[in-house]
């Protein structure tokens, strides 16, 4: 009996040594998520102030977060509303409205402009690549490459993903960087992971 006790007991304090190890998810080569604690009543994930509905497509949650208004306006004008509803899988690198506000002065209103719009879908679709490629998978990825992985973009043009000690970083064409803040914002169609710099093509 007492023999027993001894065993529960070690393996209790076993699991409780353990508990920090996968809490601390880089371990395991997943990326903690910096607002994992965003999130709904439902357990959902919260973006901008709303809830982020895995049912519905990448259009119809981005339109309810406040902190992507300059990115769907941008959609928008670009003409890219109804590929981003179809099936894709899609996955979806989306700056922020502080991102695009990082942008020299006047450029986003320069590439809202209709005469801009073949520009302004290069810079959109650099931000998509085929494949729903959540958090996980862009950390096996990375360790295959030894520290870093190439994704090709819908644009055509390539993108390098690495870790920054628990982040997600992505490289763009002209050596700009941009941290994944929120990840794994699972969409019908695909999975939205939250930047914070506008990725810009060659």
């Amino acid at each position: 009996m007492r023999h027993h006790l001894l065993a529960a007991c070690a393996a209790s304090l076993l699991a409780a040594a353990a508990l920090p190890a996968l809490a601390d998810g880089y371990g395991q080569g997943v990326p903690m998520d910096r607002n994992a604690s965003a999130m709904g009543a439902n357990g959902t994930k919260m973006v901008g102030g709303a809830p982020m509905y895995p049912s519905k497509d990448i259009i119809d949650n981005a339109v309810n977060s406040r902190d992507h208004t300059t990115l769907v306006a941008a959609v928008k004008a670009a003409g890219l509303v109804d590929t981003l509803k179809t099936p894709g899988p899609f996955t979806v690198f989306a700056p922020t409205n502080a991102a695009f506000g990082m942008l020299p002065a006047g450029t986003v209103d320069t590439l809202l402009q209709p005469q801009n719009k073949a520009k302004l879908t290069q810079v959109l679709t650099y931000h998509v690549v085929a494949g729903r490629l959540d958090a996980m998978a862009l950390a096996e990825r990375i360790r295959a490459g030894g520290g870093k992985a190439t994704l090709v973009t819908v644009e055509g043009e390539p993108l390098t993903v690495m870790m920054r000690g628990k982040d997600i970083v992505v490289s763009d064409a002209k050596g700009g960087m941009a941290t994944v803040t929120t990840s794994d914002v699972y969409q019908s169609n695909g999975v939205i992971h939250v930047v914070d710099h506008v990725l810009l093509p060659g």
